[in-house]
């Protein structure tokens, strides 16, 4: 699996500019990493009204379990997804990002 590289933070910007895409080759490798890390403890969106309201969840990583929710609620997607980002990126690297 592709180990983020303290190289990989020009993605960041990137990333807060487009969060949902399309991404360069560079980002979309970062991203890839972060989708295949295990799934214990992996960071989630769920659509919790479809389209309008998401809730960040975290995975138990055994199948056939709900996704816990957080009281973590976003009503903009892109917010959303950064905030997921920026926890996968901590749990990854150890580094937080502004």
């Amino acid at each position: 699996m592709y180990k983020i590289t303290p190289e990989d933070r020009q993605y960041v910007e990137e990333f807060r500019a487009q969060p949902v895409g399309p991404h360069s080759p560079g980002l979309q490798r970062i991203l890839n990493a972060m989708r295949s890390a295990p799934q214990a403890g992996k960071y989630v969106l769920v659509a919790t009204k479809p389209h309008r309201e998401w809730t960040l969840g975290i995975l138990s990583g055994k199948r056939g379990e709900p996704v816990q929710l957080t009281s973590h609620v976003f009503t903009d997607l892109n917010e959303a997804e950064l905030y997921v980002f920026r926890a996968r990126w901590k749990a990854m690297t150890g580094e937080e990002i502004n």
